[in-house]
Order: C-alpha cells, then structure tokens, then sequence
C-alpha cells in the first residue's frame, strides 16, 4: 500500500492544562475526501491547527508523504502542498474580491497558471465572478465562504483542509458549497473535511472520523458511519 499523503500518529495538541486532544490516529491518501467530524469543542480545529503548525503538538508526529513535519513552520507548508481554509472566512473586507483571490497565490510565480486557476475559481463559484470588483466586506455570508475556498485554491494545494465550511450558512448555500468541493474531489484534489453538519459532510466523503473529546470514538468508510445508530442518534438527527 502506498505511503499515505497525510498521517497522524499519536497527535496530542494541550492549551496550559487542557488537554485538547490525545492520541489521534489518521490518515489521508492522495485523492481521498476524509471527514473529521464531533461536536462543538471536541477538537476539530484544533486537529486542523495542529497540522498547519499554527498551535504545537504536545505529542506524537505529523507525517506528510512520509517525512516528519515537526520544525516546519506555519509559512513553508503551503510550499509543500498543505492549504488551510480556516473557521470564520476571514476574507479582507477592504479588498476586492479579485484581491482577495490574488492573494491566495502570494507564494506562486507562474502568471499563466494562476490566470488559469483564477478562471477555474470563477467558473467554480459564478457569484463570484460577478462581484469580482466588489469589496470582499460587500458579500453576503455564502459567498464569503466561496471567496474563503477559492483563495485557498489560488495556493494550488495537494491537500486542502477546510474547517466548518457551511457554518452558519443557510441550507440551500450549504449545498452549494459541498456540491463545489464533491465536484473539487472528482478533480482529484485531496482534501481533509471538518464538519459539525454530518449528513452534509458524510454525503460526499470517503470516510471518517468522529472526535468525542479530544479522542477518536469512531472512524469508517462514510456509508458505514451513515448506517450506524450510533452515529445516527448523535449526529444525523434520527
């Protein structure tokens, strides 16, 4: 079997005398859509942080393509491949959102990709490329989300983890925004899912991981994790 694109191995991530997570085991190869989903506060952005180097693991490694990650700092991983589209947009609401794509591609010098992948944005999210010349702070709430994605893609990632995409987005905008990233998965980009809306997330992953307070409860092919009762009664509403 083939060395996983992204590996954890005994992850523990501690704020002082909080223990945020213990012991995570995971794996992400190439291609895969993996979900890490729990409830509010159980660690899943604290994983995400973990790897992009943005908060220390207090133990175990943070293996990419086989190599340690330990020492690398936040800035160089993008140069590796690794994009982080974090919780809460961030989008800078002075610029515009043409501005706002082109700084997604600070590391990158090939002017006619980033051209291309720009077009690609566009094509991904048409809203966007109506409001092309607005100020990011303009958008509505969904498209900041989708401008917030499409930055992170101008960064031409292998791996792109986003963290809670559809949160506090209206139904029909949350299927928008998982229809782009299936549609990204088909592409053959990899990417690593952290949802608290798990009917949303399980229905265009691969698998998962559920995270019960810092520590993995449960993890399978996406259909198992649909079809088991547990995971049902906690997470799905049913």
């Amino acid at each position: 079997m083939s060395i996983p694109l992204l590996q954890l191995q005994g992850l523990g991530v501690r704020y002082g005398s909080v223990q945020a997570l213990r012991d995570i085991d995971l794996v992400v190869r190439q291609g895969e859509l993996v979900a890490l989903l729990g409830a509010n506060g159980a660690g899943k952005s604290s994983t995400l942080r973990a790897i992009s180097a943005l908060v220390p693991a207090a133990a175990g490694q943070i293996l990419w393509r086989g190599g340690s990650l330990a020492g690398v700092p936040a800035h160089r991983l993008l140069r590796l491949g690794i994009g982080h589209c974090p919780e809460g947009r961030r989008v800078l609401a002075r610029q515009s959102v043409a501005d706002n794509l082109v700084l997604g591609a600070w590391l990158r010098r090939d002017t006619a990709g980033m051209h291309s992948d720009l077009e690609r944005c566009y094509d991904l999210f048409p809203r966007l490329a109506e409001r092309r010349t607005q100020l990011a702070g303009a958008l509505s709430g969904g498209e900041q989300q989708m401008l917030a994605i499409a930055r992170a893609l101008m960064g031409r990632p292998t791996l792109l983890m986003l963290d809670e995409p559809s949160l506090g987005l209206a139904p029909k905008l949350v299927a928008e925004v998982m229809q782009a990233l299936q549609a990204l998965h088909q592409d053959g980009l990899t990417l690593l899912l952290v949802e608290q809306n798990a009917n949303a997330a399980l229905a265009i992953a691969d698998r998962a991981y559920v995270l019960v307070s810092g520590s993995i409860e449960q993890q399978g092919s996406a259909a198992a994790l649909r079809g088991n009762e547990q995971i049902k009664a906690a997470y799905l509403g049913s």
